[in-house]
């Protein structure tokens, strides 16, 4: 008897569902390396986006507050053209306005980014995963540039003292140069920030495939901040500061 309800409990866990093993690609041949790709449910498909919305607010609030001392320094650097002084007083000037651009646009971004890549597994065949992850990262990243834009923009002016807080940012800058200007290297954002958001989550997540294979099982939490620190530095050597550039021009 409990033969036969091993053997039935096997046969039940082994019965895969439509649109699975579709996230390891080619790579994937044990069944503890799957990653599911769930069917296409709109139940699913909300707590998807709820869980990208959640997780890339959090995120994108937690990686701004802690290094915005440092991008501050970064733009003084560059507003000065190598022959200004640089002021190290009020490095978290302008946080609180930026945080409230970082959050939407970061919830944005993962909560595209996270339903579109499973959609595009879904699609795709299995040897074009990498093409599936390409794609979601700029589809995720064109979604929430409607608001990083104009964070990115408010940011820099606070932060070389411009303006003393973001609302009177916003309105003088849509005053002076009217709404353009809170968008202002918006073409530039699109032909060098999108593509590299596509390459950085590619590589994330084609890390994450191989990894698993070779460790044969899933990530732990730690293994995947790893990987995603190491991904980011494929990207970082093209980020180049075009505000600065198209805000003085």
């Amino acid at each position: 008897m409990d033969s036969c309800d091993a053997k039935s409990s096997t046969k039940a866990a082994s019965a895969k569902p439509d649109g699975v093993d579709r996230d390891l690609g080619g790579f994937q041949k044990r069944k503890s390396l799957q990653v599911i790709v769930r069917e296409d449910r709109p139940l699913d498909f909300w707590r998807i986006v709820c869980e990208g919305i959640v997780a890339g607010g959090t995120a994108g609030v937690v990686v701004e507050a802690a290094l915005y001392p440092i991008d501050t320094i970064k733009t003084r650097l560059q507003a000065a053209h190598g022959g200004g002084k640089i002021i190290l007083k009020g490095l978290y000037s302008g946080l609180a306005g930026n945080l409230a651009g970082v959050l939407p646009a970061s919830a944005i971004f993962v909560g595209v980014y996270e339903p579109t890549k499973q959609k595009l597994l879904r699609t795709f065949p299995e040897n074009l995963s990498a093409l599936a992850h390409l794609t979601a990262g700029a589809v995720g990243g064109l979604a929430s540039s409607l608001v990083r834009v104009p964070t990115e923009v408010v940011k820099q002016r606070m932060q070389t003292r411009e303006f003393a807080s973001a609302p009177s940012a916003v309105r003088l800058i849509i005053a002076r140069e009217g709404f353009k200007g809170v968008y202002a290297g918006y073409g530039s954002f699109l032909l060098r920030d999108l593509p590299f958001d596509a390459i950085q989550f590619c590589i994330y997540e084609q890390l994450r495939i191989g990894y698993r294979i070779v460790a044969r099982r899933e990530l732990r939490d730690h293994e995947n901040a790893m990987i995603g620190a190491f991904a980011v530095p494929m990207r970082q050597p093209c980020w180049c500061d075009y505000w600065s550039h198209d805000n003085s021009s």
